[in-house]
């Protein structure tokens, strides 16, 4: 079977981490959505998403394909049930197309919004990211789901005797991780840490925590349940309820609370987000589909960063922030909540950051990692910067 994971309909609610990737490229638990769905599929997946990234994410057409929602996390249940369809049927719940059994044909004038196929309704629970804010609101869940994933009938490797740890058996390390000197207490989740991640002295950890491979965890960092950093990222400071994709750094003292963000970020020493207003009144975010802040029914949020963002040191980002692609935000005092991608400024104002230098800076960092900044990544932000130059006007 070929397996082709599309952008739901509510792609634009989760700008402005699908400027720059499908849908199921987004990190929630220790996988990626696509990770997820191979683990559970046995085999590769292609994209179907938007023009502009598609070089990098590209499709792969077979006569028969079965189309897969990038916003739903898979179960053994769910895949069960997608194995069992037939050519010309869809699953559903309620209203979400979690799959879709078409010809080759078919894939290219797929309609996502279409009920054409025959329906068949199900029952499963799943997750389902349908804003960005779910992403940090289920990471937890996804976190012990992922754990069952990847580590059943697996051993760990031998946990340092210099650790404290509290429920041993919920806690996984993955071959050439380094753990010593910290407490690690999965009484409450369970503690992920991937191969040669690092976790440094006199770190403390309640799980649910993935950290992924290459990360590092640096000294006294306090990191509080439902927290993911993902590959090759460094975070030190106070951490709670959060994801951090890959490839970004934390690296010092300051606080993030119930966060997401994206790749290649960084946040300068002692940047600080709040994750609860004053009043205790329900947070709003922007939207970049109904262009104003919506209500997310959530007490706590904090920061939503796009990829390529950062901040400079003493950073105070407000309760429900949004961070868009290529932003440099920096100074005294809290910068509005809504910053456009391609900003450069903070609390006295912003201007454009130029594209030019906005590329050299990611070339830049690319070459740190030693990874290419290709051509499609080029193209990309390109594509971004025209995308969201009506929001450097608001």
């Amino acid at each position: 079977m070929n397996y082709i994971l599309f952008d739901d309909t509510n792609r634009t609610n989760l700008f402005p981490l699908t400027f720059t990737r499908p849908t199921a490229e987004i990190r929630i638990g220790i996988l990626t959505i696509r990770e997820k769905w191979e683990q559970y599929l046995g085999a590769k997946t292609s994209f179907l998403t938007e023009d502009y990234l598609s070089k990098k994410f590209p499709i792969a057409t077979a006569e028969l394909n079965m189309l897969i929602n990038g916003s739903v996390c898979p179960t053994k249940e769910l895949v069960d049930q997608i194995k069992e369809l037939k050519p010309g049927q869809a699953l559903f719940k309620d209203e979400i197309l979690i799959a879709d059994y078409l010809d080759s044909d078919s894939v290219i004038s797929f309609d996502k919004e279409s009920k054409d196929s025959e329906i068949v309704e199900t029952t499963s629970n799943f997750i389902y990211i349908a804003n960005t804010w779910d992403i940090f609101k289920y990471n937890a869940q996804a976190i012990n789901d992922d754990f069952v994933l990847l580590t059943t009938g697996r051993k760990s490797h031998p946990i340092s005797d210099t650790n404290r740890c509290l429920n041993k058996e919920n806690i996984f390390i993955e071959e050439g991780a380094k753990v010593e000197f910290s407490i690690l207490n999965a009484s409450e989740g369970p503690i992920y840490i991937g191969a040669h991640a690092e976790v440094m002295e006199d770190c403390k950890i309640r799980g649910p925590f993935a950290l992924g491979e290459h990360a590092v965890l640096k000294m006294d960092a306090k990191i509080y349940g439902g927290t993911t950093i993902g590959p090759y990222s460094k975070v030190g400071g106070e951490v709670s309820n959060s994801v951090i994709f890959g490839y970004s750094n934390k690296a010092h003292d300051g606080f993030l609370g119930n966060s997401v963000l994206g790749e290649w970020c960084n946040l300068g020493a002692d940047t600080n987000t709040s994750n609860l207003k004053n009043n205790y009144e329900e947070v709003k975010l922007w939207s970049y589909a109904d262009e104003t802040f919506v209500p997310t029914g959530l007490q706590f949020c904090g920061l939503i960063m796009g990829d390529h963002s950062k901040s400079g040191i003493n950073t105070m980002f407000n309760t429900g922030t949004i961070v868009g692609v290529s932003a440099n935000v920096f100074g005294s005092g809290f910068p509005r909540n809504f910053i456009s991608s391609f900003s450069w400024g903070g609390a006295k104002g912003f201007i454009e950051f130029n594209i030019k230098k906005a590329l050299k800076v990611a070339q830049a960092v690319y070459k740190r990692r030693n990874i290419e900044f290709s051509e499609q990544d080029r193209n990309i932000l390109e594509a971004v910067y025209e995308q969201t130059f009506a929001n450097r006007n608001l």
